[in-house]
C-alpha cells in the first residue's frame, strides 16, 4: 500500500535529481531591457451582474475566456462591496419551475454578448549578453594551470533574428577598451593575488546595449617547474558569464578565488572511489553494527559493547572488517552527488564521519536524521536560501496558495511543518530491514545534505556582507569561508553571525579569518571549533 510518506519521498527524489524544473523570468528596468507591443485577436464576452429584485444592471464585466467570470475578475471590475454581496447571495428558489424571482435578494450573472476584439500586449524580448572564455588554454580544476599565457575572450550574443552585436566595450583594471566586433580579445598578464576586475557590455544593432557584466580574473605565475612543461600560470575566472570549466563551488557566491594551484585535500573531489576510501576505527559505528547482530562478538566477554552503546576494544577488533566496508559503501554516491552539485566529495564524507560515523539511524540524539544528522531547524537553511528547492518541495507538503507566499511569509506553524517534513525525509530507521536502516533512503539523502551545504554557503555570504558591506572574497579567504559554512551548518547562523561581526569590528576593517573569528564564539557556541577542525583536518 502506497503511503503519503513514500509518495513524498519519490517526488522529492525527482526534485533533487532535477526532473522537476521550470524557468523563472524577471523583468525590470535598466540596461538590457527589451519590450515590444503586439496586437492579438480574441473573443470578448460581456456579462452583466444584475439584481434579482428588479433585474437592473449593477456592473458590466468583460472577460477574454469562455465560462463564468472568475471571482478575481468580478472583484476587480465591480469593486469590493458589490463582490462581497454577490458571493454571499443565496440561491434564488423563486426561479425554480418558472416562479417569480423578484422576491430574491442579491445578484446574478447574465451573459449578454460575445464579439471579436483586439488588444495590445507588452512582450519582454530576450536581451543581448556577453560570454567569457579563454583562448590558448582550457584550464581544468583544481589546478587551472596554463602552460602559456591565455587570452581573455568576450563574445557578444544577440538572440534576436536579423540583429547583430556591433561592439563590446568595457574596462580592465579601470582602463577602458572598445572592440568594434562581436568578439573582443584581451591579452592577460600576471595580476594581483586578489585578481583584476573586468567590466564589459555589448552594443547591439537593435539600438541598445546589454546590461553590464563583471569578471574577476586572476593570473598567478606557477614558478619554475620541477619537470619540463610543468611551469606556467594558474588562471582563474569568476563570472556569471564564464563558459569554461566549472569554477570551484561557492566561488561565484563569495566572489572568492580558491587557493592558487589547487584545493586542500578536505575540499577535493577525487576521480575514483578508491581515493575517497577510508579505514578509520569508528567505535560508535562498530557499536551499531554489533547491536544489529551484524558482527560476531561471541568471543568478547562483554558482548563487545560499552554501556553507552559504543563498541569496546574487543568489539571494535571483531567489527573492523564490517566497519571498513560500511564507511566506504556510500563513496560512489558521494562522488556522484559531488559532480551533480559541486560540493567537494571529501568534505561531504568528512562531514558524515563527524556527524554520524556513517550510521544514518537515530540513536544518540533524537530528531536528528541521516548521515548528516539534519534537524528540523537545520532544514531551515535549505528552505530559506534555495528558492528553487523550496518551490519544488513545498507543494509536496503544503497547499499551493500557501507555498506561493514564499518561505519567509509562511505562518510559523507552516514553516515548522515544512522543516519537519524535510528533516524526516532523511530518516533511515527501518525496524524490518536487516541492517536496521533503509540504505536506499540513504542514497537519496546524500543529495539533500549537499543541497543543505550549498544553502549554508549562501547564508554565510549574506552574513559576511551584512557585517562588512563588501563581498566575502574581499575580506576572507576561500578556505576560511568554507570553515564558516561548516560552522554555520553545525551551530547555526546565530553563532556564526556574532563571531563574524565581532571579528570584523576588532580586525580594524582588514580581514576576517577563521583564526580571529573562532576566538569570538560565545561559550555556548565553542563546541563548533573542534568540529570544524576535525572536518578540515
Amino acid at each position: 500500500m502506497t503511503t503519503i510518506r513514500s509518495v513524498l519521498r519519490i517526488a522529492l527524489i525527482l526534485v533533487l535529481m532535477g526532473i522537476f524544473t521550470w524557468t523563472s523570468v524577471f523583468a525590470g528596468a535598466g540596461d538590457g531591457e527589451r519590450q515590444t507591443t503586439i496586437v492579438v485577436s480574441f473573443t470578448q464576452y460581456e456579462w452583466w451582474l444584475m439584481l434579482w429584485s428588479d433585474y437592473s444592471v449593477v456592473c458590466r464585466i468583460f472577460v477574454d475566456h469562455e465560462g463564468l467570470p472568475t471571482t478575481e475578475e468580478v472583484a476587480q471590475q465591480c469593486g469590493g462591496d458589490i463582490y462581497t454581496q454577490w458571493v454571499n447571495t443565496p440561491p434564488c428558489k423563486g426561479v425554480v419551475k418558472g416562479g417569480n424571482a423578484s422576491s430574491c435578494d442579491g445578484f446574478y450573472l447574465n451573459l449578454v454578448a460575445s464579439r471579436p476584439a483586439k488588444k495590445e500586449l507588452i512582450v519582454d524580448l530576450p536581451t543581448a549578453s556577453v560570454e567569457v572564455s579563454l583562448e590558448g588554454c582550457n584550464p581544468s580544476p583544481p589546478e587551472n594551470r596554463c602552460t602559456s599565457m591565455p587570452v581573455l575572450v568576450l563574445s557578444g550574443i544577440e538572440p534576436l533574428p536579423n540583429e547583430t552585436i556591433l561592439a563590446i566595450e568595457g574596462t580592465f583594471d579601470g582602463l577602458p577598451f572598445y572592440c568594434e566586433s562581436a568578439t573582443c580579445k584581451l591579452p592577460l598578464r600576471v595580476t594581483r593575488p586578489e585578481g583584476s576586475l573586468v567590466e564589459f557590455w555589448a552594443h547591439s544593432s537593435y539600438g541598445d546595449q546589454s546590461r553590464k557584466f563583471t569578471a574577476q580574473v586572476r593570473v598567478v605565475d606557477s614558478g619554475v617547474g620541477a619537470a619540463p612543461g610543468s611551469s606556467g600560470w594558474y588562471v582563474d575566472v569568476i563570472s556569471t558569464q564564464w563558459r569554461g570549466a566549472p569554477i570551484a563551488t561557492c566561488a561565484q557566491t563569495w566572489q572568492a578565488f580558491p587557493p592558487a594551484g589547487g584545493l586542500p585535500p578536505w575540499l577535493s573531489s577525487p576521480d575514483f572511489t578508491q581515493l575517497l576510501a577510508s579505514d578509520q576505527a569508528y567505535y560508535y559505528l562498530a557499536g551499531r553494527l554489533i547491536a544489529q547482530g551484524l558482527v560476531d562478538v561471541s568471543a568478547c566477554s562483554t558482548g563487545g559493547l560499552l554501556p553507552n552503546g559504543y563498541a569496546d576494544a574487543c568489539g571494535l577488533e571483531k567489527a573492523r572488517p564490517q566497519v571498513q566496508a560500511w564507511q566506504n559503501q556510500f563513496d560512489q554516491r558521494i562522488l556522484q552527488v559531488s559532480k551533480e552539485n559541486g560540493i567537494p566529495a571529501q568534505l561531504l564524507k568528512n562531514l558524515f564521519a563527524q556527524e554520524s560515523q556513517f550510521w544514518p539511524g537515530v540513536f544518540i540524539v533524537p530528531y536528528e536524521f541521516g548521515l548528516g544528522q539534519i534537524t528540523d531547524n537545520g532544514a531551515d537553511a535549505v528552505l530559506l536560501w534555495d528558492t528553487s528547492f523550496f518551490e519544488q518541495f513545498c507543494p509536496l507538503v503544503l497547499a499551493n496558495d500557501a507555498c506561493a507566499r514564499g518561505y519567509l511569509k509562511l505562518k510559523p506553524d507552516e514553516q515548522a511543518i515544512l522543516r519537519g517534513a524535510l528533516a524526516l525525509e532523511a530518516k533511515a530507521d527501518c525496524p524490518t530491514c536487516a541492517e536496521g536502516v533503509d540504505l536506499t533512503n540513504v542514497d537519496f539523502s546524500v543529495s539533500l545534505f549537499a543541497q543543505t551545504l550549498k544553502a549554508n554557503c549562501d547564508q554565510v555570504a549574506q552574513i559576511v556582507y551584512n557585517a562588512t558591506k563588501v563581498m566575502p572574497g574581499v575580506v576572507s579567504s576561500y578556505e576560511d569561508l568554507w570553515r564558516f559554512t561548516i560552522a554555520n551548518y553545525h551551530a547555526g547562523p546565530g553563532c556564526v553571525s556574532y563571531a563574524i561581526h565581532m571579528a570584523w569590528q576588532q580586525s580594524g576593517d582588514e580581514l576576517i579569518t577563521w583564526e580571529n573569528a573562532s576566538q569570538q564564539f560565545t561559550p555556548a557556541c565553542q563546541s563548533v571549533i573542534p568540529y570544524v577542525e576535525k572536518i578540515t583536518r
